[in-house]
């Protein structure tokens, strides 16, 4: 069986004073593989039944770090920005002129003269795209758990629609016109909240409006009655048969 012959996968590049624009033609990708570093764009994959590949080295260095890519139906498109983004044009794209000449060719759609740039390239399609900078795993979003507060109903967070509606407090929020919290789904809601020591988040000590809820001073606290019970005279104890 005769080995499967990799092709060079067709590369289009335009660029202005900070930055690169490098597609590779390629449709309906599968099993890409890419690779930016500051003076080498890697790629590989597969399409039609066919693998493609292509090895870059730069005639200048770039940043990965900034830099991002797409992988559409039709291409991959990156939009790589330029180590130093204040040096004049790149003279070519390839620090070797002879492979440069069989391998890339200029996308004439996105070229413009030095001396007639009047902004940079327009990035809509890489809307969406991911950085090329070999972020580590998790950085593309929150970590795991952070989507609430930590005691605030476990890796799901806080859902602060329903502890509003648990308070009673309505369309008013705390201490509104809705009649004030309901004690039972109020206790309800911090068992939910995980509790802690005090039963209270961070910070639930200093809600607006919470001080002038009915049912409010009922919470925790020492018994108050014990401060209006009158004091025995020593007299009358003393005249007590």
């Amino acid at each position: 069986m005769a080995a499967l012959v990799t092709k060079d996968a067709p590369i289009k590049w335009a660029q202005r004073k900070d930055s690169l624009y490098i597609t590779i033609d390629v449709r309906d990708l599968t099993e890409e593989k890419i690779v930016l570093t500051a003076d080498k764009l890697s790629f590989s994959g597969k399409s039609g039944g066919d693998d493609y590949a292509a090895e870059l080295e730069f005639l200048h260095e770039v940043d990965p770090d900034t830099s991002t890519q797409k992988v559409l139906s039709r291409s991959v498109q990156m939009h790589i920005m330029k180590k130093d983004e204040d040096a004049d044009y790149w003279v070519r794209l390839l620090k070797d002129k002879n492979l440069e000449k069989g391998k890339v060719k200029i996308d004439w759609d996105k070229y413009v003269d030095e001396d007639e740039e009047a902004g940079g390239f327009d990035t809509s399609n890489l809307e969406g795209g991911s950085g090329m900078g070999g972020m580590p795993p998790g950085m593309g979003g929150m970590p795991p758990g952070m989507g609430g507060m930590p005691g605030m109903g476990g890796p799901g967070g806080m859902d602060m629609a329903s502890m509003m509606a648990g308070m009673g407090g309505g369309a008013g929020g705390p201490g509104g016109p809705g009649g004030g919290m309901d004690m039972a789904a109020m206790q309800q809601m911090m068992a939910q909240m995980g509790g802690g020591a005090g039963g209270m988040p961070p910070g639930m000590g200093g809600m607006p409006g919470m001080g002038g809820m009915p049912g409010m001073d009922d919470m925790g606290g020492e018994d108050s009655d014990d401060d209006e019970l009158p004091d025995l005279d020593d007299d009358d104890s003393e005249n007590v048969d």
